[in-house]
């Protein structure tokens, strides 16, 4: 009955990947493969076929998985998971742990029944959110990257938007947010935030020389997205009073923190702006 009603509510959570990976089962879960214009295929769908910006990845990472997804799925309920992040209600203890591979970790994947359940009483699911602690989501995102493109991007929405300027004034002053640009969402609203973030950074990338920057600082607009993802949930919540829930977020390969925290550090202490992924 249960399996039933998930398939009613036909949710599609796409899962964003540039190689081949093990991915859940669940008919839920559908594999892009981003970045695919002028690549091989992985067997995955594709995020270059229908109206697409495939050819952005470089800069936009998985967006233009969920930018394919927009445009181009039918489904009551849409999200939004990496092919190294997956949600999930499942303890920490039970897949939190470095001697476990991917292929065992798969299966405490949030599924459709446990959707399905969450989406009947929610319609906002996320990932928990991540601590800064001793820094804002604009110092962080400041000291690790560029602040002239926040900067930007608030001019952008005071032009744009007007009444999201005062919550991405005190999005960017928090030190914690929802990130990785994960969520689960009743479609309209998902489809409602990618008119509103696709429309900003659209104007930022014109807006923006990029012609100097590394290829990982290049990625700049996949991590604005993370940002200003909360500037728009914070101004949703406020304003129409939707109900979120928090839930997991399931780590598939394990995390160097030892250099992940000392990369932190040197950026905040010396200026040292992040030169790769950890």
């Amino acid at each position: 009955m249960e399996e039933n009603q998930s398939k009613k509510m036909n949710i599609k959570i796409i899962v964003a990947s540039h190689k081949p990976y093990v991915m859940p089962e669940d008919k839920i879960y559908l594999p892009v493969q981003v970045g695919s214009h002028g690549k091989e295929s992985i067997n995955f769908q594709r995020d270059d076929e229908g109206e697409n910006i495939s050819e952005k990845n470089p800069r936009f990472c998985e967006l233009t998985g969920l930018y394919w997804a927009w445009k181009n799925l039918s489904c009551d309920y849409l999200g939004l998971a990496h092919y190294r992040r997956h949600f999930t209600i499942a303890a920490g203890k039970e897949w939190n742990s470095n001697k476990l591979l991917p292929s065992e970790k798969i299966k405490y994947v949030l599924n459709g029944k446990q959707a399905g359940a969450l989406l009947k009483k929610y319609p906002i699911v996320l990932p928990k959110k991540r601590s800064y602690y001793i820094e804002t989501l604009y110092s962080h995102y400041a000291h690790s990257h560029y602040a002239r493109h926040l900067d930007i991007t608030r001019e952008i929405i005071e032009e744009k938007y007007p009444e999201y300027l005062e919550s991405f004034d005190r999005t960017v002053k928090q030190r914690s947010g929802y990130m990785f640009n994960m969520y689960i969402m009743r479609k309209d609203l998902s489809d409602e935030y990618c008119q509103w973030l696709f429309d900003i950074l659209f104007e930022l990338e014109a807006r923006l020389d990029v012609g100097e920057l590394s290829a990982f600082q290049e990625r700049l607009y996949g991590r604005v997205s993370e940002i200003i993802f909360n500037v728009w949930l914070n101004y949703q919540v406020k304003e129409n009073e939707y109900a979120c829930k928090e839930i997991g977020c399931m780590h598939m390969e394990s995390i160097n923190w030892l250099k992940k925290g000392g990369a932190f550090l040197k950026a905040k202490f010396f200026h040292q702006k992040y030169s790769g992924s950890f």
